[in-house]
């Protein structure tokens, strides 16, 4: 009989690998002193770890060893969390509160936030660049498919849009388009980065493609729901900060209920993809179902 999969003990396992090997990323005795303790402050600061675990968990899914994909699997914990550190600044979203600590700025200043998150951002293809027992193409296709993740056709052409949608209404395909930029071109590149380490077929790549875009999409949802519906305590961050910035979220344009049930949709549609490409993935599965289900 098959044991039942626990996934708050496989999540806590990840992240505790993960979070070991973060904690070497910046040793401790660079200089300037400053810049590393603020990189170090925030990178070490907790948070569910969700893009490298699932990059862990997607070449799992296929036989590739925890510790081949580690190094990718970090690299795209340090976009992350580089993007948190800019996101909370006061130039755009002003907020005082991350994983249920002081931001960045609030302990180090302005500049020197500024600052780590460039490091940070910059140190991840430094990681991802390192040996990674790929070929050379598959490499670079890493590469290629994070630096387009992370830049003006990613998270960062998606945080400007955000800004601009502030205090106006839109359409759902205009929030879709922020969102899939914002907070899911991350998310759907780790997938795919993941599954890069591993021989896949053509149907095997887009069904990747396709959840990670799903999942993606069903996050940014329920944290838009967890906004409005959740508490400071248990999310980390100051609770109604959308509101409080007249952001243009999906509780705004269609209320809480319809925003959960798309989010469910989004879930469905990614497992779809899996099981028409015939991947049985109970990590992929599980992450994808926690996606709406958890209160943080």
């Amino acid at each position: 009989m098959t044991e039942a999969f626990d996934l708050g003990a496989y999540m806590e396992e990840r992240k505790n690998l993960i979070e070991a090997n973060l904690r070497p990323v910046f040793p401790g005795e660079d200089v300037p002193e400053v810049l590393f303790d603020s990189m170090r402050y925030s990178l070490l600061s907790g948070g569910k770890r969700l893009r490298p675990m699932l990059c862990l968990a997607t070449a799992e899914t296929f036989g590739i060893p925890v510790g081949k994909a580690l190094p990718a699997a970090l690299a795209l914990e340090l976009i992350h969390c580089y993007s948190l550190i800019h996101d909370d600044m006061p130039a755009m979203d002003d907020d005082d509160l991350r994983r249920g600590k002081p931001t960045n700025h609030k302990v180090y200043g302005e500049a020197t936030a500024l600052l780590a998150g460039d490091g940070l951002l910059t140190h991840a293809f430094y990681l991802l660049s390192s040996p990674l027992g790929v070929d050379t193409e598959r490499q670079l296709a890493m590469i290629q498919r994070l630096s387009h993740a992370a830049g003006p056709y990613g998270m960062v052409g998606g945080q400007q849009a955000d800004l601009l949608a502030e205090h106006k209404e839109g359409t759902l395909a205009e929030l879709e388009f922020i969102h899939s930029r914002k907070t899911g071109a991350l998310i759907q590149a780790a997938v795919v980065i993941g599954g890069l380490f591993a021989d896949l077929t053509a149907l095997q790549r887009q069904a990747l493609e396709s959840y990670g875009a799903n999942i993606g999409l069903a996050f940014q949802m329920m944290d838009d729901w967890l906004d409005v519906a959740g508490d400071t305590e248990k999310l980390g961050k100051t609770q109604g900060s959308d509101l409080r910035l007249e952001k243009f979220t999906y509780p705004r344009l269609m209320g809480l209920e319809k925003t959960k049930m798309r989010a469910i949709e989004s879930v469905n549609s990614a497992l779809s993809a899996l099981e028409g490409a015939k991947i049985e993935s109970v990590q992929l599965t599980e992450i994808a179902k926690f996606i709406v289900a958890r209160a943080f």
